[in-house]
């Protein structure tokens, strides 16, 4: 079996379909590798391809109309992206950058575009992705409008927790101070001295390069605004 087909085959996304059908995607698949912090996607470029994300780490960023950069989501190892220009037929969104060394494979749009929607099951998944996009970004933009940068990163840490479905209240992977900071909209700084407040009162934990979260309920008190760890 050629590798690619063997790659595409182990995607979520892909698993269910025959393995003639992805070996007919996998003739016309691209792979490609962008070195840490390259545009894989440019706002407002015309939809060409579904992107898979196999190995690093990708951000859904945007600018404010001040040009201030503003992180909306992560991509992870498996997940897929693009399917919104896929869907509408209209340009990309919004940029997707890479945040360490990344290996993408990109099918093109008209290979795939009939083949998942032409599958209940595949069409169900991608509304269901795109409805859990929406929710995030609508979160995203909730927490950008708190006006502490204290609860503004408690609610980025609980959305991070949520969005991952992690009842243990721990986030793998957790993203730097730096990627923190475009997603609340604060300096690096700002963010560090957060953490250094969060860590000395025992409520967040490293633990290499996963976040633990020792406790939930506070973080989501001070989130809520109900708590202010600085008193």
């Amino acid at each position: 079996m050629p590798p690619l087909v063997s790659v595409l085959q182990g995607l979520p996304l892909l698993s269910s379909l025959p393995q003639v059908t992805v070996a007919h995607l996998a003739q016309f698949a691209l792979e490609r590798v962008y070195a840490k912090r390259e545009i894989v996607l440019q706002k407002g470029g015309a939809p060409t391809h579904l992107c898979f994300l196999l190995e690093g780490r990708l951000q859904g960023v945007d600018f404010t109309m001040d040009d201030r950069e503003v992180g909306l989501y992560f991509i992870n190892p498996g997940d897929y992206f693009g399917e919104v220009a896929l869907v509408d037929s209209q340009t990309e969104p919004e940029f997707v950058t890479a945040v360490a060394r990344s290996r993408v494979v990109l099918i093109p749009r008209d290979m795939i575009k009939h083949i998942l929607f032409a599958s209940p099951k595949l069409a169900e998944t991608l509304c269901v992705r795109l409805a859990v996009r929406l929710r995030s970004v609508s979160a995203q933009r909730r927490i950008l409008g708190l006006s502490n940068p204290l609860q503004r990163v408690c609610a980025q840490l609980e959305l991070l927790c949520d969005t991952q479905g992690l009842a243990t209240g721990r986030i793998p992977n957790a993203p730097t101070h730096q990627e923190l900071a475009i997603m609340v909209n604060a300096s690096r700084e700002t963010v560090t001295r957060v953490f250094q407040l969060l860590q000395s009162r025992g409520v967040v934990e490293r633990d290499g390069n996963d976040l633990r979260l020792q406790d939930a309920q506070f973080i989501r008190q001070v989130a809520a605004g109900k708590t202010d760890i600085q008193k």
